[in-house]
């Protein structure tokens, strides 16, 4: 299929990483209104709403203007006992974006794409693990997730829910 000329659209056409960057700030834009990022402390929490998969939340580091986090169900994997399914994010407060770095426990992207990908494949692989994030995000906040149903529990606590999760 012959490559469409932008010039030539009748509406403005977005390139890739324009569509990355718009996916970033609706990502933040639907956790922060879910879970209130700068108010989100450090350490682990539970978001329960009687659908039997509870959602874990658990702030990794928290600086000035960023904040690490893991979103969980509280289920494991059978093989590795990790979290399942699980996206790690980087929620960057000052420009209010939020990027998932990784959907696989324990997978960086070098283990997916290998150690040179192009930056067409990097951009892609980016693309396709946002777009998860951001439907990710709707469907449980559709589920009535956010910040009535957050509760903070113990890592002890967490691990005990895991285990009778999957037992």
């Amino acid at each position: 299929m012959p490559r469409q000329n932008r010039q030539t659209l009748p509406y403005p056409a977005l390139g890739r990483f324009a569509w990355l960057m718009g996916l970033y700030a609706e990502n933040h834009e639907r956790i922060d209104r879910m879970f209130g990022l700068r108010r989100l402390a450090p350490g682990h929490w539970r978001s329960s709403v009687g659908d039997g998969l509870d959602l874990d939340v658990e702030v990794l580091e928290r600086h000035a203007h960023t904040l690490e986090l893991r979103l969980s169900y509280a289920l494991r994997d059978p093989l590795t006992g990790n979290p399942d399914p699980s996206a790690v994010l980087r929620a960057y407060l000052d420009s209010r974006q939020v990027e998932a770095s990784t959907c696989h426990v324990g997978r960086h992207w070098q283990d997916v794409l290998g150690l040179r990908p192009s930056p067409q494949v990097m951009l892609g692989h980016r693309l396709r693990m946002n777009s998860f994030l951001s439907k990710w995000l709707c469907y449980l906040e559709g589920q009535g997730h956010g910040r009535g149903s957050l509760r903070r529990v113990a890592v002890d606590d967490a691990e005990a829910g895991v285990l009778a999760e999957g037992a």
